[in-house]
């Protein structure tokens, strides 16, 4: 399973793989990195998906782990939050699967790819609060 497909999975988002990598690989074909339109981050949830409140269930895991994790601001507190795997390697298969050439760990770049994982988490039937979005 991709790693976005995996955070799909743990928030309930269906974890369909081949869903994922249809999405990202719109991604890769579609609008270039850094331009995102707007419309995008206010996408209606697809067809025949609930939609799924993205920041209660993260709430609730950071509420009960021991650790202080900045979920809304950190990809690698994100992924920590929720199980997966934080290293560089494993954020930078999750950039290439979210079609960012050239990722190397910057915090400009781990920035961008937090936004980028809530906008496509919002695509996939997340609700996910618009300040996250932008």
């Amino acid at each position: 399973m991709s790693i976005f497909g995996s955070i799909l999975h743990k928030l309930g988002l269906g974890g369909d793989e081949k869903k994922a990598e249809e999405t990202t690989n719109n991604e890769a074909s579609g609008t270039p990195q850094g331009i995102m339109d707007s419309s995008a981050a206010n996408a209606e949830t697809p067809a025949g998906a609930e939609s799924v409140d993205v920041e209660a269930i993260l709430n609730d895991l950071a509420a009960k782990s021991n650790e202080n994790l900045d979920w809304k601001h950190s990809i690698v507190d994100l992924l920590k939050l929720l199980g997966i795997d934080s290293s560089y390697a494993h954020r930078k298969q999750l950039a290439e699967e979210l079609g960012i050439q050239g990722y190397e760990g910057t915090a400009d770049q781990n920035i961008e790819l937090h936004r980028i994982v809530m906008v496509k988490l919002a695509e996939n039937g997340g609700k996910v609060p618009s300040e996250l979005l932008a």
